[in-house]
């Protein structure tokens, strides 16, 4: 067996030590972040554009952003993706599903009419769904128990970079009109071939290996400790994605169709709000993730609080830019304590290896399927004022808020094996 080819991740590998390869391979998971969030946010860029280019309606922008990687096509490759990462392996998955990403992305990129362009926002949404349950795992299952959220913090770190790189490039190219955004997309189409082309390097999770003899049937996710933990993770992810799939790609559209800036200034604000969460991430969530179960509790309160005031300002006071602003900082610093990252990490850690990507892939699924249902009426909502958008997102922070804090359990340090015995006898 070649360098190369040595199993990833180990049963016994859990101390606070991060190894070069251990960072290296989790980089190359963390594209599938990378790629998940940077196509949310270029198809968001360019949603005004595609608005008038291709004649859609306001009903046909919420259906664009409701069928592809921010919505339902993502919760479709998420269902079958999760499935056969448990069933066929980590790697046969987050490795292919790329060439299809790719030519989801070259549709969208090439497309001249509205037929091309759904279809490519769909196929994109399967690919990009399919690979981050898998990829999260192949994270959680070769880091050290004190390590974990250091690495599957970078896959956040990631997530933010994706949107940054788009946002400035979109900024850059904006005088071009479509032209650019078609750019915008191509950069996403190198990435995930490259991106292809390394991760053929990266060995099968020996966790998988150790645990594919017993493969969990699908309805073990929907008994005991696997439920709850299902219900939790679902509960915090689902409310807190309704707000942040808004967030992500609606965010420069509000802005210009409010008339409260530019579209360029919509674009810019989008790039700061993901620059804070990824900051947050870096220097508070990676720090103080793994210290205790206190640490990531009071993490979670104090991240939810700010999310709740983010919203709740639009509430109050009138929108323009300055609101906007403090919506997007209080909003980015939120999302990386009481959020996404959180969730990637009790993901990995509640549920055993037979059904990790099964349950992932139902809870991202889920949550990807109601923000589609939910972007159908944001432009809707939104072409009139913020207010009720505001009031939504506010009521549906504040319950995934409360019920992470209130109901987070005690996993903080552990050996994914000593949780999944201690989970099975409660």
């Amino acid at each position: 067996m070649s360098t190369q080819e040595t199993v990833s991740g180990t049963a016994n590998n859990d101390d606070t030590t991060i190894t070069r390869q251990q960072w290296k391979w989790s980089v190359l998971a963390a594209m599938a972040s990378y790629l998940d969030a940077g196509s949310i946010v270029a198809l968001g860029t360019g949603l005004a554009l595609f608005k008038s280019q291709m004649g859609l309606t306001e009903f046909g922008v919420g259906a664009l952003a409701a069928l592809g990687p921010n919505a339902i096509g993502c919760a479709v490759g998420s269902f079958v993706g999760g499935r056969l990462g448990d069933r066929l392996g980590r790697k046969r998955i987050y490795k292919w599903d790329l060439i299809v990403y790719a030519f989801g992305i070259l549709l969208i990129a090439s497309a001249v009419n509205p037929v091309m362009l759904f279809a490519g926002t769909f196929i994109v949404g399967v690919a990009v769904g399919a690979d981050v349950p898998t990829s999260l795992a192949l994270v959680g299952e070769l880091a050290p128990a004190r390590g974990r959220g250091r690495l599957i913090g970078l896959t956040q770190v990631a997530w933010g970079l994706g949107p940054v790189v788009v946002l400035v490039m979109a900024l850059v190219l904006t005088p071009l009109g479509l032209l650019g955004t078609r750019i915008v997309f191509l950069q996403l189409f190198v990435a995930a071939l490259v991106t292809w082309a390394l991760r053929r390097g990266i060995a099968e999770s020996a966790r998988w290996q150790a645990a594919k003899a017993q493969a969990g049937r699908f309805l073990e996710i929907f008994r005991g400790a696997n439920l709850r933990a299902l219900v939790w993770t679902a509960t915090i992810y689902t409310f807190w994605g309704l707000a942040a799939g808004t967030a992500g790609i609606f965010t420069p559209y509000v802005i210009e169709t409010l008339h409260a800036g530019s579209q360029a200034a919509g674009v810019a604000l989008s790039c700061a709000g993901f620059v804070t969460g990824i900051l947050a991430t870096v220097f508070i969530f990676m720090r103080v993730n793994d210290i205790s179960f206190q640490a990531r509790r009071w993490m979670w309160g104090i991240g939810a609080l700010l999310q709740v005031l983010a919203y709740g300002l639009y509430l109050v006071l009138p929108f323009t830019i300055p609101t906007v602003i403090a919506n997007i900082v209080l909003f980015g610093i939120g999302a990386s304590l009481a959020g996404e990252p959180t969730y990637k990490v009790f993901s990995q850690e509640l549920f055993p290896t037979r059904v990790r990507t099964t349950a992932q892939g139902f809870t991202f699924g889920l949550a990807r399927t109601l923000l589609g249902i939910w972007s159908f009426f944001v432009p809707a909502l939104a072409a009139v004022k913020i207010g009720p958008v505001a009031a939504l997102l506010t009521a549906f922070l504040a319950v995934s808020g409360l019920v992470g804090f209130f109901f987070m359990p005690k996993t903080a340090g552990k050996t994914l094996e000593d949780i999944e015995r201690e989970r099975a006898v409660v």
